[in-house]
């Protein structure tokens, strides 16, 4: 269809507040959870993109405070960009929670000793332990069942009363959110994975009492699988409630991105 056709079936207000809700959106795939997953085809991602962005245009454009979209070229390129700085924004405070979820695998690896066998983590495409993969996993499964697709949805949607269309957003706002998302990410990954750091650094005091006893034991040879047991143990009895953790963060986490887009006075 030319643009001219759909220009005249739909109007032109309709058209350009898709591109521009399209715009908003396409950051999704770059950072958020689930939606940036390497496991999802680009063309995937791409029809799911043009689907939530129909889906929200309606809302966006009907969003109180929103204004005439103008047609111009260069009022529509900085509204485009407005767009996807707001897009990132709002992605960037959902994608630090499961970068969190990740730094704790990674600390995890690298206190039980599976770091050394890093491999390709599927869900991000980047190298990985294999209990980094694990955590990485076991978030993205939580992220399903507990409908957090849903929440990022309904979020992106709430942020048009925040931001309408034709509105600017509060760059020092922006930067501050960012600032606070960027900086709670270690902190998130010690409370995700603080049984199994506590229990790793007890074994190895344990041992390291019983090798001043026993200084013809080897400790490496007993320590090493002692230590992993351990931690799988740990791992294992502390994920469940991760569970919980990741739902109360995720709330937390829309809320504050919503929080951290506001209008430019």
């Amino acid at each position: 269809m030319r643009p001219e056709s759909l220009l005249a079936e739909f109007g032109q207000q309709q058209v350009l507040g898709f591109f521009l809700v399209l715009a908003r959106v396409s950051p999704l795939f770059l950072l958020a959870p689930l939606f940036s997953s390497r496991l999802l085809p680009a063309r995937a991602k791409g029809i799911v993109a043009v689907g939530l962005a129909i889906g929200i245009a309606p809302i966006a454009l009907n969003a109180p405070g929103g204004g005439a979209i103008p047609s111009g070229v260069l009022e529509l390129g900085g509204l485009v960009l407005k767009e996807m700085l707001v897009g990132l924004g709002f992605a960037f405070a959902l994608g630090a929670l499961f970068a969190a979820v990740q730094v704790a695998g990674s600390l995890v690896d690298t206190m039980i000793g599976f770091s050394f066998g890093a491999l390709v983590d599927p869900v991000t495409g980047t190298n990985g332990g294999v209990l980094n993969q694990l955590y990485a996993l076991v978030g993205v499964v939580i992220f399903i069942a507990i409908g957090g697709d849903a929440w990022v949805i309904q979020g992106l949607a709430r942020s048009y009363e925040a931001i309408p269309l034709s509105e600017s957003p509060a760059i020092g706002s922006l930067v501050e959110g960012a600032q606070v998302a960027f900086s709670g990410i270690f902190a998130a990954a010690i409370e995700i994975c603080a049984p199994v750091l506590l229990a790793a650094t007890l074994t190895d005091v344990a041992f390291g009492l019983v090798s001043r006893v026993m200084p013809q034991l080897n400790i490496f040879a007993v320590g090493f699988p002692a230590k992993v047991t351990v931690g799988l143990v740990i791992v294992g009895a502390s994920l469940p409630f991760v569970a919980g953790w990741l739902g109360d963060e995720l709330q937390g986490s829309v809320a504050s991105a919503l929080r951290t887009l506001r209008v430019a006075g």
